[in-house]
């Protein structure tokens, strides 16, 4: 049976990039050896690491615009860190929208002032802050633009003098912005792009190069700049199936493309929650995300039910996180509308049963 696979990460990837990545473990590119025993210094791992990040520019429209493409390990977790090391000063700003937006906060916490701007956790982070003021004077303004956990996005992004970063872990590549509003973006693989082991940084330049303290060289981004990602040895599976899946997105006519897809398939189940009354959305209808929907049964006494349903239907993945309860359905890029039309068809014949 076909499975339809909604989990929130590690994610669904395209069957093509799974058939090229597979094949590339026991022979890459013809050479009779394996993409992941060769060395990274050779030609062939070079281009990869080039063409990924080529790739990463040019599909957010950013390619000669003095930003630079890196794929670093640690996840995105790292990064929350990462970005305090290399641009916390004094103060920074910070949104919080949910769990990873708290950690970043308190990873910041560490080197310097944080003002928080604004939180929704007042309502367990179901909706996302408006209104608020952004300091003028601080080094960065951070936020976090979808929320995974708790199904909710950011749907504009505040005009500010300070440099903007941005966590894109759970929907790069999915929608269309304008990228140049940012200074720093950074995206774990797993949710988006390929396998856990891999995190993409897209900064620009200018914005480095002027916190006062030493930095050491593995949390360094001028560090990873001046030795092209390769400073250590890089995760070569992680970023070639990441080079692979933005290919195939490149391939599909870019992010406008897969924007529409993702507007299909999110409008899909929506509707199917907010008008079968066995069912209640846990996020603002206005703030609601379109990689992560998370929703309720009215009833939990029809969960057995409904969960033998989903599974007998050859849906995974579909449990929602322990700080939400109920369901979440990630319909990231590669999950074909398919599978969202098999899950409502579920939720409907769950109705016509209740």
């Amino acid at each position: 049976m076909k499975k339809h696979n909604f989990s929130a990460g590690p994610c669904i990837l395209p069957q093509e990039v799974m058939k090229k990545a597979s094949e590339a473990i026991i022979n890459f590119n013809g050479l009779d050896l394996s993409l992941i025993e060769i060395s990274h210094r050779s030609k062939d791992i070079v281009d990869v690491m080039e063409n990924a990040k080529s790739l990463a520019l040019e599909l957010l429209g950013l390619e000669g615009k003095g930003y630079q493409a890196l794929f670093l390990q640690g996840g995105a977790s790292t990064q929350f860190l990462t970005v305090a090391y290399n641009l916390l000063n004094k103060k920074a700003a910070y949104l919080n929208t949910g769990t990873w937006s708290d950690k970043a906060i308190k990873e910041a916490k560490l080197f310097g002032e944080i003002v928080e701007v604004a939180s929704s956790k007042d309502s367990n982070f179901n909706y996302i802050p408006k209104n608020y003021n952004i300091p003028g004077d601080a080094d960065y303004f951070h936020c976090t633009s979808n929320n995974t956990i708790f199904g909710t996005s950011m749907k504009s992004f505040p005009s500010t003098n300070v440099p903007l970063i941005c966590d894109m872990s759970s929907d790069i590549f999915s929608r269309v912005l304008d990228f140049s509003k940012f200074d720093l973006i950074y995206a774990g693989a797993q949710k988006n792009m390929g396998p856990a082991g891999t995190t993409l940084v897209i900064v620009k330049e200018d914005i480095l190069g002027k916190v006062e303290r030493a930095i050491p060289s593995m949390l360094d981004y001028k560090t990873h700049i001046s030795k092209d990602s390769m400073f250590n040895t890089p995760p070569v599976f992680a970023i070639y199936v990441s080079m692979l899946t933005l290919e195939w997105l490149k391939n599909l006519g870019g992010i406008e493309a897969i924007e529409e897809v993702n507007q299909k398939k999110a409008g899909l189940l929506y509707s199917e929650i907010d008008i079968n009354p066995l069912f209640k959305g846990f996020a603002n209808i206005e703030d609601r995300s379109n990689m992560n929907a998370t929703f309720n049964l009215v009833n939990d006494e029809l969960k057995e039910t409904f969960d033998e349903m989903w599974k007998e239907a050859g849906i995974s993945g579909l449990n929602g996180h322990r700080s939400v309860g109920g369901y979440r359905a990630s319909m990231y890029n590669a999950l074909p509308l398919e599978s969202v039309e098999v899950l409502v068809d579920v939720m409907s014949d769950l109705e016509r049963k209740a």
